[in-house]
């Protein structure tokens, strides 16, 4: 899609997919060439469709150029293996007792009394637990690198009010490549400190040195490439999440008390989390899932067609565009009664809970849904239940809210401030 055309109508945010969902059905056209699935329904066959619908290759950080090239088809997809073997969720429940204490931290140390800008603390926090989960004691190294690589992405993905080609190396694209030259000069010696000593590691750059039986050992420049979005994208993504969670806690105080009461199970010792006590919190989780329904991180995904193939009373020619609006699908009542109703009870098995809940796109779906989410699913429910169980949240009075909604890369409640006192 032109990226003019793409920026008008991120420019008219929600309201206008919104309102062109229910007056142009569950898809339409946009423009010539350009289709919005805005109903549950298409929106999971264009995501499920990967081969009419392929996902393009992130263009955030490519492959850094070298004489050998870059990773070949094959080492991607052993890449991607590799580090689907540390982000499944049973990696993830067998690491809990390392992600618990920051999250009780994060709680622990956010100023009372006082109205405080949310999404930096909270960034700052994920981005702990983001990378140490990818890196564990090697974690301090890379920690800074892993900010200055969310700010290169934070550059580039910012409206400019002209679109160069890929190939001019503008200032944006020149910050981004040092910064990626530069988290990879400092993991590539972590990178060979492993693979010589024979100590690799139970985290996932571990599970990434080790050989697979189908593929072999991971080339290090296929593991070099493959790691800053992935570092990136544990803390990105899930830190927009918990903006508008910690937002819904502030406005719903019952809901948020009973969080907070779930909560008082966890032990004393954050260390001592485990997956059990973490699927102990129903309603916490509840909660998270109904937030990120109500505003997707990601709210509007991309997809091209590479042939002329069929969706819905459309047929969409060869290299048209396709984007696909979670926000609109998550607000089908045909899937979700009252869809605008903020109803974490509609997560739960229990009696007068609502029909279930329908189709569910806030970590995409099929081939290519979000590899991470077992992680930020973990992240963001035990980081509510531990800010619930220690703090009332409240916005700041005034007759606006204290944030602005951001879209055009993601649902943010961008400069969104929130006061905390003690509960209890």
């Amino acid at each position: 899609m032109p990226e003019g055309s793409f920026a008008a109508w991120s420019r008219d945010r929600l309201a206008m997919a919104r309102r062109g969902a229910e007056e142009c059905g569950d898809v339409w056209q946009l423009e010539p060439g350009v289709y919005v699935a805005a109903a549950a329904g298409p929106c999971e066959a264009v995501l499920r469709r990967a081969q009419d619908f392929p996902k393009a290759p992130s263009p955030l950080f490519p492959p850094l150029k070298r004489s050998g090239g870059t990773p070949t088809p094959e080492e991607r997809a052993h890449a991607h293996a590799a580090r689907m073997r540390g982000l499944r969720a049973q990696a993830v429940a067998a690491r809990i007792g390392e992600i618990a204490p920051r999250t009780a931290r994060f709680a622990d140390q956010w100023p009372t009394g006082q109205d405080v800008e949310i999404l930096p603390r909270v960034r700052h926090a994920l981005a702990e637990i983001g990378v140490s989960y990818l890196f564990s004691e090697d974690a301090p190294t890379l920690l800074p690198h892993a900010a200055q690589l969310f700010l290169a992405r934070e550059v580039l993905v910012r409206p400019a009010r002209w679109v160069w080609p890929r190939w001019i190396p503008t200032p944006a694209r020149r910050f981004r490549t040092r910064q990626q030259v530069a988290f990879t000069d400092a993991l590539r010696p972590i990178v060979r400190r492993r693979r010589s000593s024979g100590r690799l590691g139970d985290d996932m750059l571990g599970q990434m040195l080790r050989p697979s039986p189908h593929y072999g050992l991971l080339p290090e420049e296929a593991v070099l490439d493959t790691l800053p979005g992935i570092t990136v994208a544990t803390f990105e993504t899930p830190s927009r999440a918990a903006g508008w969670i910690l937002l819904h806690l502030a406005r719903h105080p019952e809901a948020a008390g009973r969080v907070a009461a779930e909560a008082a199970v966890l032990p004393a010792d954050p260390a001592a989390t485990t997956s059990t006590h973490l699927g102990s919190l129903q309603y916490t989780q509840a909660l998270v899932s109904e937030v990120l329904r109500l505003y997707p991180p990601s709210w509007l995904l991309t997809r091209r067609a590479p042939r002329q193939t069929q969706l819905g009373d459309y047929t969409i020619d060869a290299g048209s565009t396709v984007l696909v609006c979670p926000y609109t699908a998550h607000r089908d009542a045909r899937e979700y009664p009252e869809p605008d109703r903020f109803q974490p009870e509609r997560w739960l098995d229990e009696p007068g809970s609502p029909a279930k809940p329908g189709v569910f796109l806030s970590f995409g779906t099929g081939p290519h849904g979000c590899e991470g989410a077992a992680l930020a699913m973990a992240m963001l429910t035990l980081l509510t239940a531990q800010t619930a169980r220690c703090h009332h949240l409240s916005e700041p009075p005034g007759p606006e809210p204290s944030y602005q909604v951001t879209t055009l890369e993601g649902l943010a409640t961008v400069g969104l401030r929130l006061r905390a006192t003690p509960r209890g």
